[in-house]
């Protein structure tokens, strides 16, 4: 049975309707939820970087589509950093999970449909935000700005976390190290009104 933390829980879903799934008969009118457990899966962890790729996906969607259900596969995504330069490609390979948006290694599609392929975009001219989103039917776009560093981390955490990578730490510190960084995880969360800012 995977155990995780139960705050994973409290994080809302991101649904969206995907024309693919429903033409090929994965889902139901291709209405698809992704959790942030789901995402944390696929990452293979949770960190403020996983949680903030998964936080400005939900709120840029939500502002974008406003009482629509978003549609994956017609969501334009571009960031003005690089595909290598700090934490852009981790953001993208969340958000490429979520909306299906991809630069040349997405799916192809079919008879000319269906194509995820150059809907990622990096290096783009966007002032100072993290990403933007933008519709492909309407070209409306949306710019998200995400900066967990006014919520502090526990006192004692970088010092467990340089032990345990020492390989000096206890047991004991090592869970402790987890639990508090999975706290701050929380707290970010908690406090998604200070760390999000969006602009339309």
């Amino acid at each position: 049975m995977m155990t995780y933390p139960q705050f994973f829980n409290k994080i809302p879903i991101i649904k969206l309707q995907d024309d693919l799934a429903s033409f090929l008969g994965a889902f139901e009118d291709g209405i698809i939820e992704f959790s942030y457990l789901d995402i944390v899966k696929s990452a293979g962890h949770s960190c403020p970087t996983v949680l903030g790729a998964y936080l400005m996906t939900f709120k840029g969607l939500e502002a974008l589509y406003k009482n629509e259900i978003p549609i994956r596969g017609e969501i334009i995504v571009e960031f003005s950093e690089s595909q290598t330069t700090g934490v852009a490609g981790a953001i993208g390979n969340v958000i490429m999970n979520i909306t299906g948006a991809a630069t040349t290694n997405g799916f192809k599609g079919l008879a000319g449909k269906y194509d995820r392929n150059h809907l990622m975009k990096f290096e783009q001219d966007i002032n100072g935000s993290n990403v933007r989103f933008t519709r492909t039917d309407s070209h409306k776009s949306v710019e998200v700005f995400y900066n967990p560093s006014s919520v502090k981390p526990h006192e004692d955490l970088n010092f467990l976390m340089q032990k345990s990578l020492q390989g000096n730490a206890t047991n004991d510190e090592k869970l402790e190290f987890g639990k508090l960084w999975q706290k701050r995880v929380e707290d970010i969360f908690d406090n998604i009104q200070e760390v999000i800012n969006i602009k339309e």
